[in-house]
């Protein structure tokens, strides 16, 4: 068997600039709670993950698109290699880097765990699926779990012995989640008895764990109707004994395994339980109708990391893009379009493809900065709390008021690069002969799970843009107008700047519509909900690469002509500029 193709790329030059120049992830570090952690670990783990990517997890990409997963006397058998990998990246260390110490992880930032996570997604889309639910789950057992509860499961699905899934739809309900029938019946031993169907789950079964366990939302005979009515139960897919050790199987089977358009190494189960009437759950935490709060702590996470797997994907399918255009020669330079004897050129040189490549570009660095611009107020909201009290809660509203936006537009963005890739490959890009077909396979259900984007959208509109007040957003848009106030003079900025200042009024107005059709006309918001996410999103991004392109123009009065860093700094302002008058006017235009 010829030995499997690693086609993933990563651009770790533009990780550290946003994560030390533009972020400055380092006034952090070598404090509490991150004391063990210093700028040189962190590059460190992201040169070791990204070796990790390109040998281990990256060249299974393809096999797992090609094999698929099967179903085999009603048990998962998942691609060639998965489990193998799935061991070594526990071995490693690299799915516990922001796990506490008392729980056998590093205790690093989360915004190095999101790094990393970008690299293996990117990588792997369907196989870094298993360890990216598997930790959520842990984390909800963690967080609301009992005692007991904590003990018998947590640590053996941080170390990656057992697996986690989260089990939230149904074959009628969809995104009504509210509109489960799964049914709890209590047991005398205090745990339940669960029946029902759940429906899309990712990693519902595999064959490299020795047991999968089930986060279940459930209703309990008597519950209210309805959302308010659900509870989170823990089901093992083997029981788990007082001791810690395996009994029998759980009365939890794999009905069938879904048939999709991408992401066919995971494995996507229709799952029943208590088919036998025998299936044990224990509530989590032992609190009821509490299954909604709990699940979204859960879903919060996970919306961030569907967004980190739109950027993962995008950015792969830029830059093995760039890379083409580089090399395929076709057609004369536009000069010597006439000649039919000029010589044949890099298509990089066509304007179209270099408009491509920009286009590429702006968005998968913008949604970068983006995904840290977030993470890292996440670790300053945990960072200083107790010590600056308001410092942490800006941080943690610009947390709530931007993972809707980093979820849509990250999966949304993330589906249109790839597209864009297959493109200016040509014919080319439509065959399997390269990596940009099945990037855009992978990436269409990003904008799907997870909450769709409308319902992003809803969320951001309907909730985030109301929460205390409005003040994260408008702490936001203050942020974003000092910005555009110190650029006003800018020699190579200013214009542009000025076109983000007036896409920050047009999108002012927006949020000022929505306040009163909230009092007048509530239909008016779900049917503007997605306008006002692209635009709010787009402004974001824009303020986000024209901050970086006034870091990178200061810089570059610090590098020579023929330092490498010269067309980076370079790049970078460029970009800001192409996506300022290229891209923000549409969002102006929205906004009215």
């Amino acid at each position: 068997m010829a030995q499997p193709l690693n086609r993933y790329k990563a651009d770790l030059r533009d990780f550290h600039f946003v994560l030390f120049e533009q972020f400055r992830l380092q006034d952090l570090l070598g404090k509490e709670p991150y004391a063990d952690w210093g700028v040189d670990e962190v590059k460190a783990v992201l040169d070791e993950v990204y070796k990790f990517a390109t040998n281990v997890s990256g060249p299974l990409a393809q096999i797992g698109d090609q094999e698929g997963c099967k179903l085999v006397d009603g048990r998962v058998k998942t691609p060639t290699g998965f489990g193998d990998a799935w061991k070594r990246v526990y071995e490693a260390g690299w799915k516990q880097l922001a796990v506490p110490p008392e729980h056998g992880g590093q205790g690093s930032p989360v915004t190095l765990q999101m790094a990393a996570d970008e690299l293996l997604s990117g990588s792997n889309t369907a196989w870094a699926m298993y360890p990216g639910l598997t930790l959520g789950a842990a984390e909800l057992v963690s967080s609301f779990g009992t005692k007991e509860q904590k003990a018998l499961f947590c640590e053996n699905m941080l170390q990656g012995k057992w697996a986690g899934t989260m089990c939230l739809t149904e074959p009628h309900a969809g995104s009504d989640v509210g509109d489960a029938k799964t049914t709890a019946t209590r047991n005398d031993d205090g745990s339940f008895k669960i029946k029902g169907t759940k429906i899309f789950i990712s990693g519902g079964d595999n064959d490299f764990t020795e047991n999968v366990i089930h986060m279940v939302l459930a209703r309990i005979e008597g519950a209210p109707p309805g959302t308010k009515g659900l509870s989170l139960f823990i089901v093992p897919a083997v029981n788990v004994k007082a001791d810690g050790s395996l009994g029998e199987r759980n009365d939890v089977h794999v009905a069938s395994l879904e048939h999709k358009m991408g992401i066919n190494g995971s494995a996507t189960c229709v799952l029943n339980f208590g088919e036998n009437d025998n299936c044990v759950g224990y509530l989590t935490g032992g609190a009821e109708n509490q299954g909604m709060p709990q699940m979204f702590q859960m879903m919060n996470g996970a919306r961030i990391g569907v967004g980190i797997q739109g950027l993962g994907a995008a950015s792969s399918a830029y830059l093995n893009a760039l890379e083409y255009a580089k090399d395929r020669k076709q057609g004369p330079n536009m000069k010597s379009f006439k000649d039919p004897t000029a010589p044949k050129v890099p298509i990089i040189e066509h304007a179209d493809v270099r408009r491509m490549m920009l286009d590429m570009k702006a968005k998968v660095e913008g949604l970068r900065a983006l995904c840290f611009y977030l993470t890292l107020n996440w670790d300053r909201s945990i960072a200083l709390k107790g010590k600056d009290d308001d410092a942490a809660a800006f941080a943690q509203g610009q947390v709530e008021l931007l993972t809707p936006i980093f979820k849509a537009h990250g999966t949304d963005q993330g589906f249109q690069v790839c597209a864009t890739a297959i493109q200016s490959y040509g014919g080319a890009g439509f065959l399997k002969d390269h990596p940009v077909e099945q990037y855009c396979r992978d990436a269409r259900i990003f904008a799907i799970y997870e909450g769709t984007n409308h319902i992003q959208s809803l969320d951001l509109v309907g909730r985030k843009l109301r929460q205390a007040g409005g003040q994260y957003a408008r702490d936001l848009l203050g942020t974003i107008t000092t910005l555009t106030t110190k650029l006003a003079d800018h020699p190579e900025l200013s214009s542009s700047a000025a076109i983000l200042n007036d896409a920050v009024t047009a999108l002012g107005e927006s949020l000022m519509n929505v306040m009163m059709w909230s009092q007048s006309d509530l239909e008016m918001i779900p049917l503007y909900a997605n306008r006002i996410q692209e635009t709010f999103s787009e402004v974001t991004m824009a303020w986000l690469l024209l901050d970086a392109a006034a870091i990178a123009t200061a810089k570059l009065k610090e590098v020579s002509e023929t330092h490498p860093d010269r067309a980076f700094y370079e790049g970078k302002r460029y970009t800001a500029i192409y996506y300022a008058q290229n891209i923000l006017p549409g969002a102006i235009h929205r906004a009215n």
